[in-house]
Parts: C-alpha cells; structure tokens; sequence
C-alpha cells in the first residue's frame, strides 16, 4: 500500500479557508467552555454557528488541543482518526483471509510480503508498510500496531469484518494520528487499498 503523507489543503490556509485564523478559532473556542466541552460539542458549534467546512472542523478542533496541550496517558496528543470502508460482495470469511497469506496480500495490498498471522505476529512489504499484529478474531476483526518509519508509526489500525447480506462492510479505523498530512496520506491510501481488495475479490 503506498502512502503518499500530504494533506488534502495546506494547513496553514485557515484563514483563507475559513475566514478565521487558527490564534482566533482557538480563541472562540476557549470563549465556548474549550476542551472540556469535548470534540463533538465544538465539532457542532463549528458546524451550526459558524458554517465551517468538515475538512476544517476536525482540523480546527485537533490543532486546538494541540496548541492547548491536551494529551493522552502516552503523552501524544490524540489526534486525528480516520475511516475507509467498502462493501464487498463476499462473506466475511473470505475478506478476513485475504489479510490471512502473504499470496493473498500480494494481489491486492502490495508487494513482497512477510508475515506471521497470529497475535503478536507482524507484516511488511516492499512498499514499506509495517505492523505489529495485537490481536486476530477470526472472520471479525484484526488490530494492528502500524509501525512504518515515514507514516504514522506507533498508531493502532483496526479492521473490521460485518456481515450485510450477501456482502460484507469492511472498515479500517487508523487512530491517533498525529498530523493532517498522514492522516490524509493514510485515509487515502487505505480507500485505494480497499478497492483494489474488492476487485480481486469479486473478479476472482
């Protein structure tokens, strides 16, 4: 899988964007109650009173427990979470093993894998991608720790299997990122890896 880590617009643009620069975003926001009022609230607030674009809400409100020092017990902040999600129209089984072999990573998440498919096991590729494996439930979900050295490393991913019919949504949850351009680089590069996942599936 190749991560290009670039953000979707630059940064620092806010006030070009929003009207507003980040020093005045963090001060209306702190004006509101700040972090106490937790992501949602201030997620809202952006969204109904002042029209801000969802780009810019989540980037407005991670860079402002950034910029007030809101951390998590590791000490890094919390950052920024992505999704990417596919329906496949296959079991969960089958999805679930076509992260299970490195002939099957081959086809469809990049090249020249490595891999031990087991808790605590791990996997890397030509392309760069590392992970630690935390925990396999087979046909359900898998937990990785993502350890490649340019993108994100130390950053939990889990992927998760759920049945809909005669498809099954497949949905990657990477966390605790700590910039706008990886989280970007990765939620688009996880989409990409997942579409080319659902046409080796359905074309097999």
């Amino acid at each position: 899988m190749r991560i290009e880590c670039l953000s979707d617009h630059a940064v620092d643009t806010v006030a070009a964007a929003t009207g507003r620069s980040f020093t005045q975003w963090f001060g209306e926001i702190d004006s509101w109650g700040g972090v106490a009022l937790g992501r949602r609230e201030i997620n809202q607030r952006l969204l109904d009173a002042h029209k801000v674009d969802p780009w810019w809400i989540t980037t407005i409100n991670v860079e402002y427990e950034i910029a007030r020092g809101l951390k998590e017990k590791d000490g890094r902040a919390k950052g920024y979470t992505i999704c990417a999600t596919k329906s496949i129209k296959a079991a969960p089984a089958a999805c679930y093993d076509s992260f299970a072999s490195t002939t099957a990573l081959n086809r469809w998440f990049g090249p020249g894998h490595a891999l031990s498919f087991t808790d605590g096991g791990s996997l890397h590729n030509g392309d760069g991608n590392r992970a630690l494996i935390r925990k396999l439930s087979p046909g359900k979900a898998i937990k990785l720790i993502w350890q490649q050295a340019d993108a994100a490393p130390d950053t939990p991913v889990e992927i998760k299997f759920a049945p809909a019919g005669a498809k099954t949504t497949v949905m990657v949850t990477h966390e605790r990122l700590q910039n706008r351009a990886d989280a970007d680089g990765l939620r688009r590069a996880w989409g990409e890896a997942l579409e080319k996942l659902k046409q080796v599936i359905e074309t097999a």
